[in-house]
């Protein structure tokens, strides 16, 4: 194949997913706005947890990096479905649903990758994330 016509081909083979990323980014910032017309502050200005918002079918972020010892909040922040937190490996129960404006709290003490997913949406909407823990 020459060089002009591989060009195009390749591009169709990135396209979608970074079409996927920018897709992520404007639902994490409707998430964002989401919040910030629940709780009247961004949730940046939360000290006591890392924040993770529940949107769309989305985590927001989906990938978060964390010391060990840290709490993460997940907070439902969607207009009328409900999600849950179950830790993939299992260690601890999943969580009970969470409806808008709900939050659960998890603390992580363990260093490592840990896979979490929402239980009702993880199969039907690739509702998935990822808590790396550090030392």
């Amino acid at each position: 194949m020459k060089p002009h016509r591989l060009l195009p081909s390749l591009l169709l083979f990135a396209t979608p997913a970074f079409a996927a990323d920018e897709d992520a980014a404007a639902v994490c910032a409707e998430a964002e706005e989401r919040y910030l017309e629940m709780f009247a502050q961004p949730s940046s200005s939360v000290d006591e947890a890392e924040l993770v918002l529940m949107y769309k079918y989305n985590f927001c972020p989906a990938d978060l990096t964390v010391q060990a010892g840290a709490t993460v909040r997940w907070v439902n922040v969607d207009k009328r479905t409900s999600h849950s937190v179950l830790l993939k490996d299992g260690s601890a129960p999943e969580s009970d649903r969470l409806f808008p404006e709900e939050s659960v709290e998890m603390t992580f003490l363990t260093p490592g990758p840990q896979n979490y997913l929402c239980g009702p949406h993880w199969e039907t909407q690739n509702m998935i994330g990822m808590i790396t823990v550090e030392p």
